[in-house]
């Protein structure tokens, strides 16, 4: 929910199918959907025993599927999230942060591998955290010969309005447009993205139901173009929602299960009688290297998860460890990094204060028995550490590093000590956020309301307070600095910004709001340098760019601004 507001602010498994042919051999290949619900917690579905929502598409496809009773995301934010089940790779490998970041080109894509092989790729998305352009999830377009989004993100002094968000049925429209056009003309791959479920205005049950009322349309246009049963269909949470427990009100910050485990349907091309539940843990990574077996394509070897085909057959009985990490709290408010290690009964999460859960005796993960049980504490921390060995030296260069340039550029401004790379680092050191979890709460409550400048009074007088209590806390810094500029405040706005990006100094958006704004106060040359950086790490936001032409023509260099003008048209 956070990151949301920083720009702006999931198949007829086969049953009787896996019997006559295994996807490799299908006659033809078969279409893909992807359906991914934002923030969808697995114990409001019904399908999975919940009690809550009221979700009868959802219901009725469970019926023909393969339930997976315990899917669980390896971290709790949209942007990371999403990442991995685009990538099959874990959140080290993706180097993707819920502040932005851009996808490595080097990662093997679902997408890409699927357009390689003759597929239509199309993707739909309801926030814009996950446009590749104006939001958080620079590179997420590889691909996609189609990628739907374009949302508008906050504008220091310009009056549109920002535009964050699409609700599910608009969503589901576009796609069923695409779908009527394009479903008839070879195999075809589509990603949707519902975001109702996340909207802080409606009751969380009210939002999955309307969630699944887009879910709906989307089957009926399936069945409608009669391609239902060439088509294999996954439906999957990226997290879930924690709505008060342990503290926290949205998601993005702990690893329990409220916002880690999460709904996954599987559904091959031919209905099953009846559904099948999927006992064994598994993880997000394993979805793409799932859908590429259902299309018959070879895994990559450098995706990290496994097809989810095997668990299917085998009933369900190979469990697998389930890794996951939140690194907002260290990004967005300088505290520790939280990992967690599921295996077995046990839920164990690495902090300053370390947890260890029973999560059949205790499924609220209320009781904390790291004191009382050592021994397991141990195992379960080993473990950890054994994985986390996996990426030691993983080679590539993270999208949070800094290049020379950067680092020569912020230099110049009077940023020191500043580092090649912001801190990621896996050791549950400082600060735990269990004990600031309300503070994080006040951050993502004023976030809401730098969306429009009639509300910025009220971030402003939110956020001040936080940021003269704790001048560590990048999120607060950069949404006070963002809503004191929405209030023509640019002076004081520029300072709050400043201080952001001396605590994240590759946020390609806090250069780039710095840079809008000081082109309100004239400091043109200033201006230039942020946005020199904004450019580079949002390279298809094309107000970047016209920014950036704005300021080299106040500084004579008509050239210059020429090419940035034509990089903004681009987009």
């Amino acid at each position: 929910m956070i990151r949301r507001f920083i720009v702006g602010t999931t198949l007829v498994f086969f049953g009787i199918f896996f019997a006559v042919a295994s996807p490799a051999t299908a006659a033809s290949k078969p279409n893909l959907v992807l359906i991914t619900i934002d923030s969808a917690r697995a114990d409001r579905m019904s399908f999975l025993g919940g009690k809550g929502a009221t979700t009868p598409n959802l219901n009725h496809l469970a019926t023909e599927s393969f339930v997976f009773e315990h899917a669980y995301a390896q971290a709790p934010g949209t942007v990371v999230s999403h990442a991995t089940i685009l990538t099959g790779s874990y959140p080290q490998s993706t180097g993707l942060s819920e502040i932005g970041g851009t996808l490595a080109s080097s990662l093997p894509s679902l997408p890409d591998l699927l357009k390689g092989q003759g597929y239509k790729t199309a993707a739909f998305v309801g926030s814009i955290e996950l446009d590749p352009w104006n939001g958080l999830a620079q590179g997420f377009d590889r691909g996609f010969q189609s990628y739907d989004a374009g949302f508008r993100p906050v504008i220091p002094g310009d009056a549109k309005p920002s535009i964050t968000e699409r609700n599910g049925a608009e969503v589901a429209a576009h796609a069923i447009a695409w779908l009527n056009k394009n479903a008839q003309s070879g195999p075809f791959f589509v990603w949707v993205h519902i975001n109702d479920a996340s909207a802080a205005h409606a009751s969380y049950n009210a939002t999955l139901t309307a969630a699944d009322a887009a879910v709906g349309k989307l089957l009926a246009a399936l069945k409608g173009q009669k391609i239902d049963a060439n088509t294999a269909i996954a439906v999957v949470a990226d997290h879930g929602q924690s709505l008060g427990a342990h503290g926290e009100d949205a998601h993005g910050i702990f690893l329990y299960d409220e916002t880690i485990h999460v709904p996954l349907l599987i559904k091959l091309m031919e209905a099953q009688p009846t559904a099948k539940q999927v006992s064994a843990k598994v993880r997000l990574v394993d979805i793409a290297p799932t859908l590429l077996e259902i299309a018959g394509i070879p895994v990559p070897s450098q995706m990290q998860g496994q097809s989810l085909l095997r668990v299917a057959k085998s009933g369900g009985g190979s469990d697998q460890p389930v890794y996951s990490r939140s690194d907002l709290p260290q990004r967005g408010f300088g505290w520790s990094a939280l990992e967690s290690w599921r295996a077995g009964k046990y839920l164990y999460i690495r902090a300053p204060k370390p947890e260890l859960y029973d999560m059949v005796a205790d499924p609220a993960a209320a009781h904390n028995l790291a004191q009382s049980s050592k021994a397991t504490l141990d195992t379960m921390a080993s473990q950890l550490d054994n994985f986390d060995r996996r990426f030691n030296g993983q080679g590539g260069k993270s999208s949070s590093e800094l290049s020379s340039s950067e680092l020569q550029k912020l230099s110049s401004l009077g940023y020191v000590g500043l580092q090649a790379s912001s801190s990621t680092a896996t050791a549950a050191t400082g600060t735990d956020p269990k004990d600031k979890i309300s503070l994080a709460n006040k951050v993502a409550d004023a976030a809401p309301s730098i969306l429009a400048p009639a509300k910025a009074d009220r971030a402003v007088a939110a956020l001040t307070p936080v940021v003269a209590g704790d001048g560590n806390l990048y999120l607060a810094e950069y949404l006070l600095g963002v809503a004191l500029a929405e209030k023509a405040q640019y002076g004081e706005a520029a300072k709050h910004l400043h201080n952001a990006i001396g605590l994240q100094p590759d946020s390609g958006w806090a250069h780039y709001e710095i840079g809008a704004t000081l082109l309100k106060t004239g400091d043109f040359k200033t201006a230039a340098v942020h946005l020199e950086i904004a450019t580079n790490r949002l390279p298809g936001f094309g107000q970047a760019h016209s920014a950036l032409a704005q300021a080299y023509d106040h500084l004579g260099r008509p050239e210059d601004a020429q090419k940035e003008r034509a990089k903004a048209g681009e987009k």
